[in-house]
C-alpha cells in the first residue's frame, strides 16, 4: 500500500482513484464495511482505491484538551486499512488551518486538486469543512459541480447500538471487551514500551511486564483480564493488571501483564496486548498472601477463557 501525508506529496502522476474519507479510528466493522465497498467499486473502474484519514484526531485542534481515548494509534490504524485491500493511504495533517476551511474549499483543494477521485464513498454520518458545515449531501452536490460521484453508506447496526467508535470507547472504558471485540471484528488492542516497575510482582511469584502506553490510548477499567501479548510477534497467553494497585497503595495507574509459562526479561520491547475478558475488578487485599491468593485464581481463569479464544 502507498502512503503519504498531506495531499501535497501524492505520487508524481497520480490520477483519478474511488477515495473514502473518515478519521477511522478502530478501524471497526462499520469503517470496514465501508472501506470494503470502496475498494470493491475500485476495482470495478480499474482505478486504484484510496483511504484519506487525519492525523491528529480533530477534536484535539479545534478544542484541545479534548482528545478522546485512541482505539488504534496510526500505524496500526495503517496496518488494519492495508489488510483490507486498499491500494494507497493519504493522511492529512488536521491543523488550525485546515479546520477553517470551508467545504468548498476542502473539496477544490484537496480532492479536486490533488486527488482526483472519480467516486467518493463515506458515512451517512459524514461531516467535513469549518465548524463541520459540510455533509454528505453538501459533498454530493459539490461532486456534480466538480464531475465526481459520491456514495453515502449506511450505518452498521449491532442489535440496539449503532456500531461507531464512541460506542466501542465506552464498551471499553466499561470494561465490556466482549461487546468491544464484538463491534471492533478483533479484541481491543493496547501497544506500549515494557518498563521498570516497582518489581513487586516478581517477589510475589508473578513478575509482571509494566507497559507505557502512548499518549491517549484507550485503557479498559480497571480489573484484570485475560488476554495474549504479543512478543516479538508471538502471542503469549497474560492475565493483565489495569489499575493503581490498591493493595499497596499505589497512585499511578499502570497496565500490568503476567506472562503464563514465560521465562525471560522484557524490559525495552515494543508489545501488544489484546484483551479477551475481564476477569473481575480492581481490588483491595488485606494482606500479600490474600493477593496471591487471588492472582494464583486469576491466573487459573486465565488459562480457561483463553482455551476458547485463540488470539487473532
Amino acid at each position: 500500500m502507498l502512503r503519504w501525508r498531506g495531499v501535497d506529496n501524492a505520487p508524481a502522476g497520480w490520477g483519478r482513484c474511488v477515495m473514502s474519507i473518515g478519521q477511522y479510528d478502530g478501524v471497526h466493522l462499520g469503517h470496514r464495511m465501508l472501506i470494503e465497498q470502496t475498494v470493491e467499486r475500485a476495482k470495478a473502474a480499474d482505478l486504484p482505491s484510496l483511504v484519506m484519514t487525519f492525523d491528529p484526531h480533530p477534536r484535539e485542534v479545534i478544542k484541545p484538551g479534548s482528545h478522546p481515548p485512541i482505539l488504534t494509534p496510526l500505524r496500526r490504524k495503517a496496518e488494519l486499512i492495508e489488510d483490507l485491500g486498499v491500494d494507497a493511504l493519504c493522511v492529512v495533517p488536521f491543523t488550525q488551518a485546515f479546520s477553517k476551511l470551508s467545504p468548498q474549499e476542502f473539496v477544490h483543494e484537496l480532492l479536486v486538486a490533488h486527488l482526483h477521485p472519480a467516486d467518493v464513498l463515506v458515512g451517512e454520518n459524514f461531516t467535513f469543512g469549518h465548524k463541520a458545515q459540510g455533509t454528505a449531501q453538501t459533498l454530493t452536490e459539490l461532486g456534480r459541480s466538480y464531475g465526481f460521484g459520491v456514495e453515502t453508506v449506511g450505518l452498521l447496526e449491532e442489535g440496539e447500538h449503532t456500531i461507531s467508535s464512541t460506542y466501542i470507547r465506552s464498551c471499553v472504558d466499561a470494561g465490556d471487551m466482549e461487546r468491544a471485540t464484538a463491534a471492533l471484528g478483533r479484541p481491543h488492542r493496547i501497544e506500549g514500551l515494557v518498563v521498570r516497575g516497582d518489581m513487586r510482582g516478581r517477589g510475589l511469584g508473578f513478575p509482571t511486564a509494566n507497559l507505557r502506553p502512548p499518549m491517549y490510548s484507550a485503557i479498559p477499567a480497571d480489573g484484570v483480564y485475560a488476554g495474549w501479548m504479543w512478543v516479538r510477534g508471538k502471542p503469549r497467553a497474560a492475565a493483565i493488571s489495569v489499575g493503581t494497585n490498591p493493595t499497596y497503595s499505589g497512585a499511578e495507574r499502570r497496565v500490568e501483564a503476567f506472562l503464563l509459562d514465560f521465562e525471560g526479561d522484557l524490559y525495552g520491547e515494543q508489545v501488544q496486548v489484546d484483551f479477551i475478558e475481564r476477569i473481575r475488578g480492581q481490588e483491595k487485599f488485606g494482606s500479600s498472601e490474600e493477593l496471591v491468593t487471588a492472582i494464583a485464581n486469576d491466573v487459573d481463569r486465565t488459562r480457561e477463557i483463553l482455551e476458547t479464544a485463540p488470539p487473532l
